[in-house]
């Protein structure tokens, strides 16, 4: 998928701005330690907007059931819960135990309910797989780059109509804007924006927080 170039902006954002608006919703201080916590093991961090975002798309769709592809150490999993309805379950999946363990910590220090938070640890596409069709408000994607175009069809799947998903790191670290870059991870996220892009029952938007967000409500 090649960048476009034909529109550029008519004011360009400065990093000045982009970090004034990364860091305009305050992160929570257990979100925080987790975020360090992931730093610590070498994950790649969400940015403060990523985590905004995520909190805020959760309570637009008033999510009651959301399931999230990489558990990390917890960070985006706490804003998911912090946005979602007061009833709502989070599954979250991640094929590493110890990060799992991580987010464990994390969510009892937020004083997050073990009923509403379901941890699997197993291949995600194997567990992805026998998850119900059209039963869930929110799917979050932020697990191997290399299985994007895989999450995002089963995400389709997995989601009721209104229901929304949400791709992180879909700028991957500026490499996919440039069309000279052909490494594997950043095809393989080029296909998963052409594959959303072309779905019919996807209207998508690609924000430019964090590492890239691509969202899309399926209709």
């Amino acid at each position: 998928m090649n960048a476009r170039t034909n529109n550029p902006p008519v004011h360009g954002v400065t990093p000045q701005s982009w970090g004034f608006a990364e860091d305009y919703v305050e992160m929570h201080e257990n979100t925080r330690a987790s975020r360090t916590a992931g730093v610590e093991m070498g994950l790649e961090p969400l940015s403060q907007g990523s985590v905004a975002a995520l909190q805020f798309f959760a309570r637009l769709t008033q999510a009651r059931a959301i399931v999230e592809i990489g558990t990390g150490t917890g960070t985006s999993g706490l804003a998911l819960y912090s946005g979602m309805s007061a009833q709502g379950i989070l599954t979250s999946i991640d094929p590493e135990a110890d990060r799992q363990a991580s987010a464990r910590k994390a969510f009892t220090a937020a004083g997050v309910l073990s009923r509403r938070i379901r941890l699997i640890a197993g291949t995600p596409l194997d567990i992805l797989a026998n998850l119900r069709d059209g039963a869930y408000d929110l799917v979050f994607v932020n697990g191997d780059k290399l299985e994007y175009v895989e999450y995002v069809a089963q995400a389709l799947r997995l989601l009721r109509h209104g229901g929304v998903v949400i791709v992180n790191d879909m700028l991957w670290n500026n490499k996919v804007a440039n069309a000279e870059n052909e490494e594997d991870e950043t095809v393989i996220i080029r296909e998963a924006l052409q594959s959303v892009s072309e779905t019919e029952e996807f209207t998508p938007v690609l924000l430019p927080v964090g590492n890239g967000l691509l969202v899309a409500i399926k209709e």
